[in-house]
């Protein structure tokens, strides 16, 4: 293997910070190295892989991961170690690791696009990159500046990028996996003492088209003839005695354990025709997120007739504070202002059914990484299928509007600061 070291700084050795961890009310500081991108060691792969082709099976199924990922060791005796860039591969962990048996895992979702310029770029990496620190903060993993994760993301792209999504494919993306795990192999319930920071891009199908998603095993063959025709995102509402966050739980943060419960209910949804869950909470069944996405509503208030786009707020900490949710609150304030009132609050799948049965509802539509924003067609709630307007057949006008203005950053047709190029290499 081709091997390199990114120049470290002048002293060659990593400045000790303090920090501390926290367990059942105990803090303990240690003095340990700094998460630092200069120190990265380069082994390059002397087995590359195929690139699947657009369209193939392989994108659909999600596993195909380019040749190169990266991983950074910590332990609380020495701090991070130097981060190392190796060929993709297997991990190694004891069976009793941390995060096997206790949940001390978080990860972020991000996208590298191909620019119809030529260019490589990734969208507001600096947000995914302090949004884990957040997460990892939450489950008691080790701490890290946010800027030097961004600096290690963009050398994997680097690397990559040129290969994995080459300039003939303008307009195409990859998928980035940050990933952070505690491997402390002390089966007792505690901080974690060692942990594991890795980096990897994946293949990924466009799941802003319903058409991509993974096919249900199985679908049930009396559906309603409005379930079965229903065109853009379908909806099932979430039963009261399934929820996927609380006040004072952990749904701001991107964990493992946000999204493994939530399956069984997204199951369900599937078996019933249904694209993703609507996710409820509390007796007033207030709406909160789509699937993993963050939920858009267009509506014309009550009364004054007002149009609003309405989302639920982060207050309570029990939705995720999406990227792209906070660039399409920033472009509909910034481009709508207006024309469309922005708001931010709670409202409940009641207000829905009214504005959907009085004709106030104009659209709606998910926002996310992965599902990037896609318009909602069909609401199920209880016993009702409340159909959503598209007015463009298979999107609204506002989605479209937001859609667009996002693509045209992510892709180099709007020069814009949330657009972060990559030099490639």
């Amino acid at each position: 293997m081709a091997s390199t070291t990114l120049t470290p700084p002048a002293s060659g050795t990593a400045t000790p910070t303090t920090s501390s961890l926290t367990d059942a009310g105990i803090s303990h500081a240690v003095k340990k190295a700094p998460l630092e991108a200069s120190r990265l060691q380069i082994s390059l792969t002397t087995s590359p892989r195929d690139v699947p082709e657009p369209g193939n099976e392989e994108l659909r199924a999600m596993r195909t991961c380019t040749d190169h990922m990266i991983t950074c060791k910590w332990t609380v005796t020495d701090g991070w170690e130097a981060p190392q860039l190796i060929p993709y591969g297997p991990l190694s962990l004891m069976p009793t690791a941390s995060c096997l048996h206790y949940a001390t895992e978080c990860f972020e979702g991000l996208k590298l696009y191909r620019g119809y310029d030529g260019k490589l770029r990734l969208f507001r990496v600096g947000r995914n990159a302090a949004r884990m620190r957040k997460s990892a903060n939450r489950i008691s993993l080790p701490d890290f500046e946010p800027a030097e994760l961004e600096k290690l993301i963009k050398k994997l792209c680097a690397i990559d990028g040129d290969k994995w999504l080459p300039k003939s494919r303008a307009g195409s993306f990859l998928y980035l996996r940050p990933t952070f795990i505690g491997t402390d192999p002390g089966l007792g319930v505690q901080v974690p003492k060692e942990a594991l920071l890795y980096i990897m891009i994946a293949c990924f199908p466009d799941w802003s088209d319903p058409r991509n998603l993974p096919p249900a095993p199985y679908v049930n063959p009396d559906l309603s003839e409005t379930v079965r025709n229903a065109k853009g995102l379908k909806l099932l509402a979430s039963n009261e005695d399934m929820i996927r966050a609380w006040p004072g739980g952990f749904g701001f943060a991107k964990l493992g354990a946000n999204y493994g419960p939530s399956l069984v209910a997204q199951g369900e949804a599937r078996l019933k025709g249904y694209d993703q869950i609507l996710w409820l909470f509390g007796p007033d069944a207030d709406v909160t997120e789509a699937g993993a996405s963050n939920f858009f509503i267009v509506w014309k208030s009550k009364g004054e007739g007002k149009l609003q786009l309405v989302t639920a707020p982060l207050e309570d900490q029990i939705i995720l504070e999406g990227v792209t949710r906070a660039s399409v609150l920033d472009l509909a304030r910034e481009r709508l202002g207006s024309e469309v009132e922005v708001v931010e609050r709670k409202f409940t799948m009641s207000e829905v059914v009214d504005a959907v049965n009085e004709g106030r509802t104009v659209e709606a539509f998910a926002a996310g990484t992965a599902f990037f924003v896609a318009p909602v067609g069909l609401i199920g709630y209880k016993t009702q299928e409340l159909r959503i307007p598209l007015a463009e057949g298979t999107t609204g006008v506002y989605a479209k509007k937001i859609k667009g203005w996002l693509s045209d950053i992510m892709f180099g047709q709007e020069s814009h600061e949330w657009g972060v190029v990559v030099d490639e290499e």
